[in-house]
């Protein structure tokens, strides 16, 4: 039975455990990882130029150089199969393009890998790299077209002219601190492989399936990883080349990306081109919303290649109480680098398509931003909506609400604190978004073991990359148990020590792995009975618990900002942000995953942009060139709340829903109407928004609008 304590530990702002050592550099991520004897150092030969093909490489040059102990190609690292896609029953698949792990002899894209060199130091193998030439004979790429498609249609009423509006997202780097690694070490019986990776265990799955392994033969080991915003959710070519390099020579074999090649072969996100329609009444009133929504996938796919456009297609028409909807959705490779989940992942963009169908109709009616979202958000929970999805939870008018009483109480205040801002020369503006977003589904895993000290040893399927897993978990354990949170011992991210899980993605760990943890929990007071928890050493607890349904958390944001007439600069005056996240396990933890998304969604509205030629060379291969958002882009002023009467999620017994990705989707969509708003403080506004808007775009702006 649990032991009494004074407080509750669920909804505790508890200070993430893991900071101590991470602030004291005693994190270990793969680089840290100690080196085995005998480890080799990976550097992979990358196409310059593609589509073509290769011709026959001579790796003599690079075998002569001092220290270079083999050269691989494709002939030699063949996947005996390919990972796993994920599939959905409202998506069609087409072909899909081929995996390899070396090109040869067809080279899809610029940067793919052709050859993978092997030295007993990096900077040999660097040499060894440096001494080979590719010769690429130019060709047309045999890429499938498309690859996914999907509709999603209700009648509805098509009442008055419809008003349009589209948005084109820049491709935009995951732009994690810590490159893809990886360190693959030969033992009896298997091979253990250290990946930065935030799905450890479906990449023991499909490295058995790359390999032809057992994957009990496999053991994969997520230590510290600094950060991966989806862009570590899947298996990546050089991953499974390095594993096969390993076992081919049997000796350990260690890769660390660089961040030129972050740029050039890890996974991109956004990229989506939406356009889309809104047809209202004459009390302005939506009844029919259409869409289409394209993607692009780049030479490969990853896992969760189509969850992007299925995503923004099925999200529409989000927070609006609107019948009739049709979406069309697709989603094409190209001769670029493949296209991933990114923080969002289609949500932002569903978002940023319905606030500006809802800010082009409010100009167009003559009505506020505040009132056309006021007569069209949806009141009663659950909702269906007109695609299918259903909401479980929410109080979209009291999120309004919120937001309004802590930006100063009306929106009629806020409307004279920029007009008295525009008295004084200045391009000031207003924007508002309200937005609704999925929260994950599935399984996730938890064992609980009572160690002989008394402590609670909790092994979870969920992952950690920065989020504060151990924190959180150990918090619900510590709740229910009746314990102090530093009794319990979270482990994660190896496949030797946590039972099967998905991992952190999808906005889906706290509420569907806390939810594991609980069950767990309750087990272990039911088998323990009447004795105290640390009288019961080795007593243990498993759980797998399956949401029986998809949680939709929501929020609105308003935004007040002021755009320079000589440069375009933007400067985010005040942004006021209020979240309905369900029950919040820790206040502090959510807050700092509001302030990550904030900075992400201000990021790729202004200023983040991956660029090619016209030839298809990546120009953005570096920070020097690829803007991020940086200290001083903070807003003034800026106001971040939780909804004064949470919405519980409905497929957790936790009650909590996913924040972290929250900011990519409402923090954009109330930029970028608000820059509307100052560029064009009268009449209609521009049907077509590309992204980022960059200081160049918003003064050609201000040229059309003032």
């Amino acid at each position: 039975m649990p032991d009494a304590l004074e407080k509750s530990w669920i909804g505790a702002a508890r200070r993430r455990v893991e900071d101590d050592r991470l602030l004291r550099g005693q994190g270990r991520f793969v680089a840290d990882v100690p080196q085995p004897a005998g480890t080799l150092h990976a550097v992979f030969l990358r196409a310059a130029q593609a589509p073509g093909l290769l011709a026959p490489l001579d790796t003599a040059p690079a075998l002569a150089v001092p220290g270079v102990v083999a050269v691989l190609t494709a002939d030699e690292l063949s996947a005996r199969a390919a990972p796993a896609i994920n599939e959905f029953a409202d998506v069609k698949r087409g072909p899909l393009p081929r995996f390899a792990m070396l090109a040869g002899p067809e080279v899809l894209a610029p940067g793919e890998a052709l050859a993978l060199i092997l030295a007993e130091t990096r900077p040999a193998a660097e040499d060894g790299a440096e001494a080979l030439s590719a010769v690429i004979e130019p060709q047309e790429a045999g890429l499938p077209v498309p690859a996914f498609t999907g509709q999603w249609q209700r009648a509805g009423d098509a009442v008055g002219a419809p008003i349009r509006a589209s948005v084109e997202y820049a491709r935009v780097a995951t732009g994690a601190l810590e490159p893809r690694a990886a360190l693959a070490v030969p033992e009896t019986g298997g091979l253990t492989v250290w990946l930065s990776t935030q799905t450890p265990h479906r990449a023991r799955r499909d490295l058995a399936a790359v390999l032809g392994l057992d994957p009990a033969e496999l053991r994969v080991i997520a230590p510290d990883v600094g950060g991966a915003f989806g862009g570590k959710a899947s298996l990546f070519p050089e991953e499974a080349a390095v594993a096969m390099a390993a076992l081919r020579l049997g000796r350990p074999v260690r890769w660390v990306a660089t961040r030129a090649e972050e740029f050039l072969a890890a996974c991109h996100g956004r990229g989506g081109r939406l356009s889309g329609s809104i047809s209202l009444d004459a009390e302005g009133q939506a009844r029919r919303v259409t869409a289409d929504v394209a993607y692009p996938l780049g030479w490969r796919l990853p896992y969760s290649a189509a969850v992007p456009g299925r995503n923004a297609a099925r999200g529409l028409p989000g927070p609006y109480d609107i019948r009739g909807i049709k979406v069309a959705m697709a989603a094409t490779p190209e001769a670029r680098p493949a296209m991933g989940i990114h923080r969002g992942a289609g949500r932002p963009e569903a978002s940023m398509l319905m606030e500006r169908l809802m800010d082009r109709a409010a100009r167009q009616l003559g009505l506020s931003p505040l009132e056309i979202r006021r007569r069209n958000l949806v009141r009663h929970f659950p909702h269906t909506m007109p695609g299918g999805e259903a909401l479980d939870s929410g109080d979209l008018a009291g999120l309004l609400d919120a937001a309004l009483r802590h930006a100063g109480g009306s929106w009629h205040a806020l409307e004279a604190e920029r007009d008295a801002m525009r008295a004084r020369g200045l391009h000031a503006g207003l924007g508002l978004a309200l937005y609704a977003e999925p929260c994950g589904q599935g399984y996730e895993t938890a064992t609980l073991t009572v160690q002989q000290d008394g402590s609670i040893q909790l092994a979870t399927g969920s992952t950690a990359q920065g989020q504060g897993r151990e924190t959180a978990f150990a918090q619900i354990a510590a709740d229910i148990l009746g314990v102090e949170p530093g009794m319990v011992r979270v482990l994660e991210g190896d496949t030797a020590t946590t039972p099967e899980g998905i991992g952190a993605l999808a906005s889906r760990s706290t509420g569907i792995g806390g939810g594991a943890v609980i069950e767990a929990c309750f087990d272990l007071l039911a088998q323990a009975g009447n004795r105290a928890l640390r009288d019961c050493p080795g007593l243990s607890a498993h759980a797998r618990y399956v949401a029986a349904m998809e949680s939709w958390a929501s929020g609105a944001v308003i935004a007040l900002v002021t755009l320079c007439g000589e440069t375009g600069a933007t400067r985010v005056e005040r942004l006021i942000w209020v979240d309905d996240a369900g029950v919040v396990l820790n206040p502090m933890l959510a807050r700092g995953q509001m302030w990550g998304g904030l900075m992400m969604g201000l990021g790729e509205t202004l200023l983040e942009a991956i660029a090619f030629d016209a030839h298809g060379q990546l120009l953005t291969g570096s920070f020097m060139d690829y803007a991020m958002p940086r200290a001083d882009d903070l807003p003034a002023r800026t106001v971040l709340a939780h909804a004064d009467a949470p919405s519980p999620a409905g497929n957790t017994p936790l009650g909590s829903k996913g924040v972290g990705e929250a900011g990519n989707v409402g923090v954009s969509a109330a930029l970028v109407n608000a820059i509307m708003d100052a560029a064009f403080p009268a009449g209609d506004q521009p049907e077509h928004v590309p992204l980022p808007l960059t200081p160049e775009r918003v003064w050609r702006l201000l040229q059309k609008g003032n």
